[in-house]
C-alpha cells in the first residue's frame, strides 16, 4: 500500500524519521538501539514445541467445527430446530465475520490516535473516515460502550445458532468424555468463537490497524456501535464511572466541554432509563 511504501522509503531517508514512524505506528516510543534490536522480534522460530502449539490449535480447531457443524446440520441447536439449518448456519457464519470486525476494529482504534492522519488520508480514505468520527470529542469511548454491548448481543446469537440442546446427544460417535469436554462444558464453543472471531482478527488488526477498517464494513460496524450507546441502554455504565471519580477524587478526562441545559438532562436521563433496564433484568434473571 501507498503508507507501507511510505514507512518503508522513510527507512532509508534518516534513523530519525524511521524512529518516528515506528513509533507512532505501533504505539510505543524506543530508544535507536532498542529499534536496532527488535527488527527480528516479530519473527517466531519454529522449535518442535512451536510446531506442535501450531499443530495442535489447528486441529482443536478444525475439530471444534466439525462438532459444531455436526450439531447445526442434526438440528441440535436452538435455531436449527426452531427453523432449519441452513438458516441456522448463514446467521452464524454472519455473526462469526461481524464479531471478527468487532474486535478486530477495535484494536486499531485504540492503536490508531496518535498516529497523524494525515500520515493515510490519501492512502487509506475509508480509514480516515473511520478516525474522524471515532477520534471526535469523547467519541472513542461511546464507541468502546457500544461495541461491547455488540459483542456479547453477537456471541449470544452465535450460541443459539450453534451451541448444544443436549449435549448428550449422540454427536458422530463420539465418546461421553469427549462430549463432555466438547458440548456439555463448552470447549468446542469457545474455540470455535474466540479464533475464527476474535483472537485472529484481534492479531491481524493490532499489527494492520490502517488496513483493517479501510472498509464500508468497518464503517458501518462503527455508526453501530455509536448508536447502541446513543440509546442509552448501557448508560447506567456512566453512573459508576461517575462514583468512582467521585470516591476517588480524580476528575474524568474529557475532550468536551461540561453538559449543560438540554444535552445534562438527556444523559441523566438516559442514565436512569438505564438504570431501570438494569433492574428489571436482575429481577428476571434472579427472581
Amino acid at each position: 500500500s501507498a503508507l507501507a511504501h511510505n514507512f518503508n522509503f522513510s527507512r532509508y531517508t534518516t534513523r530519525k524519521q524511521s524512529s518516528y514512524l515506528f513509533s507512532q505506528a505501533n504505539q510505543y516510543t524506543m530508544s535507536e538501539v532498542q529499534k536496532e534490536s527488535s527488527d527480528g522480534s516479530h519473527d517466531i522460530e519454529l522449535t518442535p514445541f512451536t510446531l506442535f502449539r501450531y499443530v495442535a490449535s489447528i486441529a482443536l480447531l478444525i475439530f471444534s467445527i466439525i462438532i459444531v457443524g455436526a450439531l447445526i446440520f442434526t438440528g441440535n441447536t436452538r435455531v436449527a430446530k426452531e427453523t432449519h439449518p441452513a438458516v441456522a448456519l448463514i446467521v452464524c457464519i454472519a455473526a462469526i465475520v461481524w464479531l471478527s470486525m468487532i474486535e478486530g476494529q477495535q484494536a486499531s482504534l485504540v492503536g490508531l490516535p496518535p498516529v497523524d492522519p494525515d500520515l493515510y488520508k490519501d492512502s487509506h480514505p475509508m480509514t480516515y473516515k473511520n478516525a474522524a468520527l471515532a477520534f471526535r470529542g469523547d467519541n472513542l469511548d461511546r464507541y468502546l460502550m457500544g461495541r461491547q454491548f455488540m459483542v456479547l448481543l453477537v456471541v449470544f446469537v452465535i450460541n443459539q445458532c450453534a451451541g448444544p440442546l443436549d449435549p448428550t446427544v449422540d454427536v458422530l460417535g463420539l465418546p461421553d468424555g469427549v462430549k463432555l469436554v466438547f458440548l456439555d462444558i463448552g470447549l468446542g464453543m469457545i474455540v470455535f468463537t474466540c479464533i475464527l472471531g476474535q483472537l485472529t482478527t484481534q492479531v491481524n488488526a493490532s499489527h494492520c490497524m490502517i488496513d483493517f477498517i479501510n472498509n464500508y464494513f468497518a464503517l458501518f460496524t462503527l455508526y453501530v456501535a455509536m448508536t447502541v450507546e446513543f440509546s442509552g441502554v448501557m448508560h447506567s455504565s456512566y453512573l459508576v464511572q461517575n462514583l468512582l471519580s467521585a470516591l476517588s477524587g480524580k476528575p474524568i478526562i474529557s475532550n468536551e466541554p461540561p453538559r449543560t441545559g438540554f444535552t445534562f438532562a438527556f444523559f441523566w436521563g438516559r442514565v436512569l432509563m438505564s438504570m431501570a433496564i438494569l433492574g428489571f433484568c436482575l429481577a428476571v434473571v434472579f427472581v
